[in-house]
């Protein structure tokens, strides 16, 4: 028996192999997502698990839709939607994440990493116009490293060879952006340091990321990032310290370290960009459950389990978009009176704290 830790942080099941491996096919669970299972003392990923590698790699070689590009005026809505929403850059979390993604992906996450650090040390060294082509590329290159380290995030295949995506995906925009940014934060760190700092921040993380994954022109990804940003200013100057005195760490051990620890930098940006511009793909992870106020009618069972409907029980939680519509259990909503104890039985696998929820709104 297992028990699976969902996106919305909540635990599901215990549910026995089969039922992970199912969610694993319809893509509510991949090799990130933290499972326990029964006797055992440790939360792990599911790629940690023997009994789910096939399931696994059967799921990794589907072919899955990106996500949709957006315009300007999509970035504006989107801005708004996130300032009224709020988030919250949990730092360590981040790094937390950040560390198994890249134990799970050490070769491919390291190497592409190495080749993006070792052609920009190369371009630096290159007489005459070698530093200004350098510059120009830094976030071409970031671009394409980070877009390797979301394309593992979100469960897809990827290679070395994705440290070159910027290119081909928004080579354009991306040159752009890097010109633009580093004209502006040069002049706002000659005029006064800190205005140089905050622009830093506010662009330099997650405008590569906007760019090839939204598919957004330089200045409404740049103006996208400043904004929301700027909103928690502070939370995300820390993420970006962090990352840099990780990165630094590395330094230390003959220069070599860096290879080591600047993946798990930029594997912490990436996971912040998720949490912050809910990029993250609602179908990589098991849903979040029904809200108490949104489904007053506990008897009502999963649509898609086959479990007999008189026995009343919730199977267990994955199916949280599918609100069932009162015509499909009259039962329950003819009859407001408490539901008896017996139609609640303690056996249904899903998380007891949410099912509690479920069943007592009141």
């Amino acid at each position: 028996m297992f028990k699976i830790i969902g996106a919305d942080q909540r635990e599901y099941g215990p549910v026995p192999v089969e039922q992970v491996r199912k969610w694993i096919a319809e893509g509510r669970a991949n090799g990130q997502t933290k499972a326990w299972s029964e006797g055992g003392s440790e939360w792990k990923t599911l790629s940690d698990f023997p009994e789910f590698a096939e399931a696994l790699r059967a799921r990794g070689a589907v072919a899955r839709p990106s996500p949709p590009k957006i315009g300007a005026p999509d970035a504006e809505k989107l801005a708004a939607q996130i300032m009224a929403r709020d988030y919250r850059v949990d730092i360590g979390d981040c790094f937390s994440r950040s560390w198994n993604l890249v134990r799970d992906n050490f070769w491919l996450l390291t190497g592409a990493t190495a080749v993006a650090l070792v052609i920009g040390s190369v371009l630096w060294l290159v007489p005459a116009l070698g530093i200004p082509a350098a510059v120009l590329l830094a976030l071409v290159f970031q671009g394409g490293l980070q877009w390797v380290f979301l394309k593992r995030v979100r469960g897809e295949t990827a290679d070395i060879g994705g440290v070159f995506a910027g290119f081909s995906l928004a080579f354009v925009p991306l040159l752009l952006a890097g010109i633009v940014v580093h004209v502006l934060v040069g002049v706002g760190l000659a005029l006064c340091i800190a205005p140089g700092i905050y622009l830093i921040v506010s662009w330099r993380m997650f405008v590569p990321l906007l760019i090839v994954d939204k598919g957004l022109e330089f200045w409404p990804a740049m103006e996208l990032s400043r904004k929301v940003v700027t909103k928690h200013w502070w939370q995300c100057f820390g993420l970006l310290l962090l990352a840099a005195l990780v990165g630094f760490l590395g330094l230390l051990g003959c220069f070599v370290g860096i290879f080591f620890t600047l993946p798990i930098a930029v594997g912490a940006t990436v996971y912040a960009y998720l949490d912050i511009f809910g990029a993250r793909l609602a179908t990589n992870e098991l849903p979040a459950p029904p809200r108490p106020g949104a489904a007053l009618m506990p008897a009502t069972p999963a649509p898609i389990e086959p479990a007999p409907a008189e026995g009343g029980s919730t199977p267990s939680a994955p199916v949280p978009e599918t609100n069932p519509s009162p015509e499909t259990n009259p039962a329950p909503e003819t009859n407001p009176a408490p539901a008896p104890p017996e139609s609640h039985p303690a056996s249904a696998p899903s998380a007891p704290p949410t099912q509690s929820e479920q069943q007592n709104p009141g």
